[in-house]
């Protein structure tokens, strides 16, 4: 199969990931069913019905193609990042982004075999292995900093026009840039956003020694919704149903480099 396609196609399946979660977060905070996700769940939502299975399961295979990817610019490195401190850290990012997705895409097969609910939980699981361990604390603390690394990254990235980098903009008509424009912004905002929260909630496990103070994006969610209301909760996450956006234009559009 053509590396290019695998890699636009796993980009796609990451879109439609947040596309799904903030989706169904928005149908939460206005009340219109759906439920506060993480990744997990969302993907368990399409558990039911022979639909809802197919769709999983094109997810899943999308998912893997994510991951490839990542280790594909890990290791073979199709951009030239180099081994400078600077191309190393920007590899290792694509790794552990690797490893993320390569745990989602384990969830998404054992939610399709029927080995795995989707209900979420691996974040406050992985949190409490880290915390038993010697050290763990330090360990937790190592965590939320690389987290909160990640939410200026974020941040960085909606108001550099960073997210611009590598998509063919010569190609895109006016309003698919201008959609191109808004989602990006809002998208890499309300992933900042997100990721800051669960950033703080990982250095209040970490200072308390209770993992059960941690969290994941759905954790993230209550926090938003506990201390700034639903509004802000359905804000954040129509912000993450465009960054869903943004990365399908990115898989139709971005310079890939094979």
């Amino acid at each position: 199969m053509d590396k290019e396609f695998i890699i636009r196609f796993g980009i796609a399946s990451k879109g439609f990931v947040y596309i799904l979660l903030g989706g169904l977060t928005v149908m939460a905070a206005a009340g219109m069913g759906g439920e506060k996700s993480d990744s997990n769940s969302a993907l368990g939502f399409l558990a039911g019905g022979l639909v809802g299975q197919l769709l999983l399961a094109a997810t899943a295979a999308g998912i893997i193609a994510y991951v490839f990817w990542r280790f594909y610019q890990t290791f073979v490195d199709p951009e030239d990042k180099g081994t400078g401190l600077k191309g190393l850290g920007t590899r290792v990012g694509y790794f552990s982004s690797g490893v993320i997705y390569a745990f989602l895409a384990i969830s998404a097969i054992e939610i399709l075999t029927g080995s795995g609910s989707g209900s979420g939980g691996g974040s406050e699981s992985m949190l409490a292995k880290v915390m038993s361990q010697r050290h763990g604390q330090l360990l937790v603390g190592a965590i939320a900093c690389i987290y909160l690394g990640k939410a200026i990254y974020q941040i960085y990235r909606a108001y550099s026009g960073n997210y611009k980098k590598k998509v063919k903009e010569q190609q895109l008509d006016e309003k698919t840039q201008k959609l191109l424009v808004v989602s990006g912004i809002a998208g890499y905002t309300a992933r900042g956003i997100v990721v800051g929260i669960i950033a703080f909630l990982t250095f209040r496990a970490a200072l308390t020694a209770d993992s059960d103070n941690g969290g994941s994006t759905k954790e993230a969610f209550d926090f938003l919704q506990f201390e700034f209301g639903t509004l802000v909760l359905g804000i954040i996450a129509l912000g993450l149903v465009l960054y869903g956006i943004y990365m399908l234009i990115k898989a139709r559009h971005r310079v890939v480099d094979v």
